[in-house]
């Protein structure tokens, strides 16, 4: 028994061979400029919009458009019997010749007196009585002449054009039908669809993140960038629009603001009132930092972490803060830097302080 305790304590004891570091992949953290954007919800609204009234009483005695086809500024869309209004047009413009001829009477018989006077053939008073009939039959022109403009001017209402250009809708009214002036119901509407607006809404809280976020150095508004617009359907229109302006008051109702945004319609895709979305750009990081979402983990408070790796391979965890998602990354707001390496993949084979076996993700990819 003492030989064998001898022996046993004489024998080394066998070392455990070394286990091999875990392999990962790491993502190294770059900083560059990043457009931030926004998508917003919206309506299409038309560029200009018209909707057509008569201005004189009448029975409309034919129409002159058709449905849906496109119109110019001043085209005929309805004429109204325009006899009554004619009639007053040829009684007025009567009325103008002869009070024309009235008046060229008296600046005769005016100007005879004045020569007269010199002999004393007429009195100094027949002559102011001829001069002071010659200005007013003056006067009874000028108002013949505004009497005929009036009458022209109802009787070209009883031609009712639109005014401006643009695609026009169905008609209200038919021919045979009794229209009023200044009537509620419009005979038609005219809608300019080329460009268009669409009208977008943006919570108030969104509006003052991004005024404290631009109190920063770091962070810029955004200028004369385009904006992109998401049909309903999720595909991408092919035109641009440029921000137009927002609104300097919240809607109560909503506690949002309201934005405009002006797009090139040429084909007319866009039809008023459809719905959309809108990729509105507002502001500029100068050195934006973003991590994969792969290599970011919550705790059971919520708090975000990474496992980074060190300059000698390894494993540190570190908690960080990230604002928004920016496609599959998260915006960094602090806790890393550029140039750091972070884990995307072999995060259940490590331990913080372990040593690891480093190879790049983007270089696997290529």
């Amino acid at each position: 028994m003492l030989l064998s305790l001898s022996l046993a304590a004489c024998e080394k004891p066998q070392e455990m061979a070394p286990q091999s570091a875990p392999a990962v992949s790491v993502v190294t953290l770059t900083a560059g400029p990043l457009t931030l954007t926004r998508e917003l919800p919206g309506r299409t609204r038309p560029y200009l919009i018209a909707e057509v009234r008569p201005q004189v009483t009448g029975i409309v005695r034919e129409r002159l458009f058709t449905e849906g086809a496109r119109v110019e500024r001043g085209d005929a869309l309805y004429q109204l019997d325009d006899a009554t209004y004619r009639a007053t047009y040829n009684s007025a413009k009567a009325s103008l010749a002869r009070a024309e001829a009235s008046a060229e009477v008296a600046r005769l018989n005016a100007e005879r007196a004045e020569e007269l006077i010199k002999t004393n053939v007429v009195s100094q008073q027949e002559l102011q009585n001829l001069l002071a009939a010659r200005t007013g039959a003056q006067a009874d022109v000028n108002v013949a002449k505004a009497q005929l403009a009036s009458a022209a001017v109802r009787l070209n209402y009883a031609r009712i054009t639109s005014p401006i250009a643009g695609l026009i809708g169905k008609s209200n009214v038919t021919q045979g039908a009794l229209v009023t002036a200044d009537q509620s119901t419009m005979l038609t509407r005219v809608q300019q669809l080329d460009p268009i607006y669409v009208d977008l809404t943006q919570s108030a809280s969104e509006i003052l993140q991004l005024r404290r976020e631009l109190s920063s150095s770091a962070i810029k508004r955004a200028e004369n960038i385009p904006v992109r617009i998401l049909l309903e359907d999720g595909t991408s229109y092919d035109e641009e629009g440029d921000l137009l302006f927002s609104d300097v008051a919240v809607d109560p109702m909503t506690g949002s603001v309201a934005l405009s945004v002006l797009v090139p319609n040429p084909d007319h895709a866009l039809l008023p009132g459809m719905y959309v979305r809108a990729v509105v750009s507002l502001a500029v990081l100068d050195d934006a930092v973003l991590v994969p979402q792969v290599a970011v983990a919550r705790d059971s408070k919520g708090r975000a972490s990474v496992m980074l790796i060190t300059a000698a391979d390894r494993v540190e965890q570190r908690y960080i803060e990230v604002s928004e998602t920016i496609g599959d990354k998260w915006l960094l707001e602090s806790g890393l830097v550029a140039g750091d390496r972070v884990v995307v993949e072999g995060l259940q084979k490590i331990q913080p302080g372990g040593k690891v076996r480093v190879t790049d993700a983007d270089s696997q990819q290529q």
